[in-house]
């Protein structure tokens, strides 16, 4: 044999004739080549003969799970059909290639073996809204200017929103304090403060929540505000102990007599600071309203103290109510027995006929002081389902003169979980025309 097709040489093709001699070519074999016969061939390799277990020759088959050394290798189970057998993925066209005409997808899970969706749970209506009332405000509904900073008095910079929360015992908190439309517009720092505070651990912790509003136009209004929190805070965080244990023994009492003495000295201590900086103590001034909540799930006392304007709403069984401590002053003319004088001395002297005339003030005396704000306590046990709602005159204001606002919130706040802190935002940033002032609000939801 030669691959270039040359003559061949005996010595190159001894090998052939050494491997086969000299015989003949055999020819095709005559054993059976059909596409039966090779069925048959296959089905016994693997021990399924169509014809049972016998060779063509009548022979028996060798059983084709006996060893060589006489054991037998496991047989192979049997296809699962009808309830046994395994679920099996519905058959999918693969993707980024053309579906043939006529392909489907058939599920083998029939509709009664599919689970009915959990049902939805509820959710509050839709929060898009900016504003509610006759008309849209005049301010544009986000920040304009910045306030006008001073390279060495940084840390008097107020931030434009404040957002804060909590959960404690039965109670969750959302607390915020943002810039009034006007304020942006104008380039003027937030005049509105907010302090939250846990003062202790554990069930004896109690929580502080205290806002303040500094006097109107006024440049220093934002210093008083936070310095009003200030020392309430550290007032409250001193005595926290004794306030814990008489919210949770009832002692309103107590309780009156207590917070009434640290918002006066908190007070106090504001108007002697701005003696210390040179200023008219009107003119550093500011309201403060606080809300105590204790964090044990036992105790649902709430207690609201305070001096100054401002709003305590609570959300009870869908309705809106105006706790608000009413603060009355006398008013009108004197009647005799309240408000005037005897109409004669111990003595049985008469006195002469008032003429009017103004008593000049005496050099030895000192100058009366200014009439302060009165004031203002609530202690009130919650039920599961309110919620208290502690704001500034910023809010309170709009939420009694706008029925759409307090009927939104109502909407928003009534049979639903407490909202998350964007939610509780954007309820409270719902404006109304004529009301362009600092916003500050505290809302609790009792579980």
């Amino acid at each position: 044999m030669n691959q270039q097709g040359g003559k061949p040489t005996g010595h190159e093709d001894d090998w052939w004739g050494q491997l086969y001699g000299d015989a003949d070519d055999a020819g095709p074999s005559a054993a059976p080549d059909s596409l039966d016969d090779r069925y048959a061939s296959a089905a016994g390799t693997v021990n399924q003969r169509p014809d049972g277990d016998q060779r063509p020759d009548g022979s028996e088959s060798p059983d084709v799970n006996q060893r060589p050394d006489g054991s037998r290798r496991p047989d192979v189970p049997a296809q699962r059909t009808g309830a046994d057998a395994p679920e099996r993925a519905p058959s999918a066209f693969p993707a980024g290639l053309p579906r043939p005409p006529g392909f489907t997808v058939e599920d083998p899970r029939s509709p009664a073996d599919e689970e009915p969706p959990p049902p939805p749970a509820p959710d509050r209506p839709a929060r898009t809204l900016d504003y509610v009332g006759a008309g849209p405000p005049t301010y544009d509904p986000e920040p304009t200017a910045l306030p006008p900073a001073d390279p060495d008095g940084l840390d008097d910079l107020v931030p434009d929103t404040v957002l804060d929360g909590a959960r404690y015992g039965t109670a969750t908190l959302r607390a915020v304090s943002l810039r009034g439309d006007s304020a942006r517009y104008r380039g003027e720092p937030r005049r509105d403060s907010l302090l939250t505070a846990r003062f202790g651990t554990g069930e004896h912790a109690l929580l502080l929540i205290a806002m303040a509003t500094g006097a109107r136009a006024t440049p220093r209004a934002h210093r008083a505000a936070a310095e009003a929190c200030h020392w309430i805070g550290r007032a409250v965080g001193t005595s926290h102990e004794r306030l814990a244990r008489d919210m949770r023994a009832g002692r309103r009492g107590d309780l009156k007599s207590g917070l009434h003495r640290l918002t006066g000295r908190s007070l106090g201590r504001l108007r002697a600071s701005a003696v210390e900086q040179g200023v008219d103590p009107e003119e550093y001034a500011a309201t403060l309203r606080c809300l105590l909540l204790p964090a044990d799930p036992e105790c649902r006392t709430r207690v609201f103290f305070g001096a100054g304007d401002g709003g305590l709403f609570r959300l009870r069984d869908g309705e809106w109510q105006d706790i608000e401590p009413r603060v009355t002053d006398a008013a009108g003319e004197p009647v005799v027995g309240f408000g005037s004088a005897p109409a004669e001395t111990p003595e049985g002297d008469r006195h002469t006929m008032d003429l009017g005339v103004p008593t000049p003030p005496s050099p030895y005396e000192p100058a009366p002081e200014p009439p302060r704000e009165p004031f203002r306590f609530r202690a009130s046990v919650a039920r599961p389902g309110d919620t208290l709602l502690l704001c500034t005159g910023g809010l309170a204001d709009p939420l009694r003169g706008e029925p759409e606002l307090a009927a939104h919130l109502r909407r928003r706040w009534s049979g639903s979980p407490p909202p998350g802190l964007a939610d509780f935002l954007a309820d409270t940033r719902v404006r109304v025309k004529g009301y362009a002032d600092d916003r500050t609000a505290a809302a609790v939801w009792e579980a």
